[in-house]
């Protein structure tokens, strides 16, 4: 999978949307098994690279609809959540049997809007996904529309593809869509239009051009996209539309096929260490002795044997101050526990903590990763 673009060839972690109306037939809801089979001979390929590859992807709602003989046309939101719950089944069985087929093994994540919104879930869904990542899994997630409301929801999955490449750090995030990208125009207007290749700033007349070209399938459209490139590239993340209406679609856009990158001015690092040091409220702060201060320096992870003290009312996820012995703030980092529990491990290994907490958490108090360091403390920034 050569690329003619640097931002597909580097990217090492990648999130892929897959649309209803590709997975589907768009009149009989049935899978299109085909598809799918060359869509995760794609993954493969990319996986065999070393890349890492997460899948966000509709079509439960369609192959429950189909099971269920619904008729056609709006669903209340009742009817989709029963629809949902029983092609949730469905889905999840055709991602295993294709995956398997590759020697790869599948997991299905349910997200709702909150499990992004909320820090501790948020945590949660990230160091689950890591680890399936580590592992070598393939993570296929679909919006929970089986619990969700209309109040807690997404609402189409481009949205929630662009969290999920937000949460994760993401290096680029593909929306396989039923149009090449974005167009200065209706795609097949008369008078003609042109694919626009490459956005680097999203402009009032990047939004203008963006029409509602979803079908009753996707419930989404160009619109969705461009709000789901404004999520990607704040959080680092390149973002590329491209057709998904052929077979082996990645390998397609690895080759140069017409899409439309909207190209992110930094990389996801240092964009979510930017949030962490300046767009999150410390609840909190910790005190750390003079060898934790040199390892953060040194680009290592807070350990609870290195902390001191424990200051203010927080929960795991929060946002917390990191102070050296005299009191200097040396940076702010996202806790992995709570003040009462980091209160109970501080000065102890990490090895002690399963024993003192009576469950077996992070070894770290703050990851490296959830850490943003102040230019004159570290080599974060």
């Amino acid at each position: 999978m050569a690329s003619v673009r640097a931002e597909w060839d580097s990217a090492r972690r990648i999130v892929i949307k897959v649309g209803s109306s590709l997975l589907t037939d768009p009149k009989s809801g049935a899978l299109n098994r085909a598809w799918l089979t060359s869509l995760v001979a794609d993954v493969a390929a990319l996986k065999a690279q070393g890349r890492e590859v997460i899948l966000v992807s509709s079509g439960a709602i369609a192959l429950g609809r189909r099971a269920l003989e619904l008729p056609p046309g709006p669903l209340r939101l009742e009817e989709n959540q029963a629809a949902a719950s029983v092609g949730q089944i469905a889905l999840a069985h055709a991602y295993e049997e294709a995956f398997k087929a590759s020697g790869l093994v599948a997991a299905q994540i349910l997200l709702t809007l909150g499990d992004t919104e909320q820090r501790r879930r948020y945590l949660n869904a990230r160091s689950t996904m890591e680890t399936l990542l580590r592992v070598g899994a393939a993570p296929v997630v679909n919006e929970n529309d089986t619990v969700a409301t209309t109040e807690i929801r997404y609402g189409d999955n481009d949205r929630l593809a662009a969290r999920v490449a937000s949460m994760m750090s993401a290096d680029c995030l593909v929306l396989l869509s039923d149009v090449d990208g974005l167009y200065t125009g209706v795609p097949g207007a008369e008078g003609g239009v042109e694919l626009i290749p490459e956005v680097k700033h999203i402009t009032p007349e990047i939004e203008a051009m963006a029409g509602d070209t979803g079908t009753e399938l996707s419930r989404g459209g160009m619109v969705t996209k461009i709000e789901a490139a404004k999520i990607a590239v704040a959080a680092g993340t390149h973002m590329v539309i491209a057709s998904g209406r052929h077979e082996n679609p990645l390998a397609r856009l690895g080759r140069g096929g017409p899409c439309s990158w909207f190209l992110a001015s930094t990389n996801p690092s240092a964009s979510r260490k930017r949030w962490i040091a300046g767009a999150l409220e410390p609840r909190g702060s910790v005190v750390i002795d003079d060898g934790a201060a040199a390892a953060l320096k040194g680009g290592k992870s807070l350990l609870p044997a290195g902390v001191s003290a424990v200051e203010g009312a927080f929960e795991r996820g929060d946002a917390i101050v990191i102070r050296d012995s005299s009191g200097a703030e040396l940076g702010r980092g996202l806790s992995a526990y709570s003040h009462r529990d980091a209160q109970t491990i501080i000065g102890h290994k990490s090895r002690e903590i399963s024993r003192l907490l009576g469950y077996r958490g992070r070894d770290e108090l703050i990851h490296r990763d959830d850490m943003a360091l102040r230019a004159s403390a570290g080599k974060d920034e």
